[in-house]
């Protein structure tokens, strides 16, 4: 990886912003993690963790819900019961990006709360997500903390679905700094 820097000029003032510049950069020694979790979408009742925020016009007379956006603040728990040890929270949006089939595209930041090594690292996940598809997997892209610089795959399996709730198996493998 390549760092470099950048004058900006203004008339005659000249303004570095790139005081701390190396060539070449050395990442270091990666490591790679692997978490497994599970993650609950409740989308009714009393305190619902994701909630509709836009829809397109057309949204709820398309069989794929195509055009409507939603928010999320989902639990991240050790098991797959709900009331399991929280480990984290998945925060983010999801919006249903496809005429064909129920198909999801996904940003969302995994907050990690559980332990002293985790808590308050982040990893960071932008993908499609064809959620009838029993087994999928997403893309990590980013991380801070403990995952500063990751990039990876979560491995996602239907473990439970009550319509409009569901319950998704998340293995995780990531590399990281």
């Amino acid at each position: 990886m390549v760092i470099s820097m950048m004058t900006l000029s203004q008339g005659d003032q000249s303004v570095n912003w790139g005081d701390q510049t190396g060539y070449p950069h050395k990442m270091g020694v990666e490591k790679m993690t692997r978490l497994h979790f599970y993650f609950h979408d409740v989308q009714n009742g009393k305190n619902p963790t994701a909630i509709r925020i836009a829809e397109a016009p057309g949204s709820k007379a398309s069989s794929t819900l195509f055009g409507a956006m939603n928010m999320m603040d989902e639990r991240l728990t050790e098991g797959p019961d709900p009331n399991s040890k929280l480990v984290g929270r998945a925060q983010g949006f999801y919006g249903f990006s496809s005429k064909s089939e129920v198909s999801l595209i996904m940003g969302m930041s995994i907050v990690f709360t559980a332990n002293k090594k985790f808590n308050g690292s982040t990893i960071v996940v932008l993908t499609q997500n064809a959620v009838t598809h029993t087994e999928r997997e997403f893309a990590i892209v980013g991380g801070t903390g403990y995952f500063r610089f990751a990039r990876g795959y979560i491995s996602g399996k239907t473990y439970r679905i009550t319509v409009p709730n569901s319950i998704i198996e998340y293995d995780c493998t990531i590399v990281h700094q």
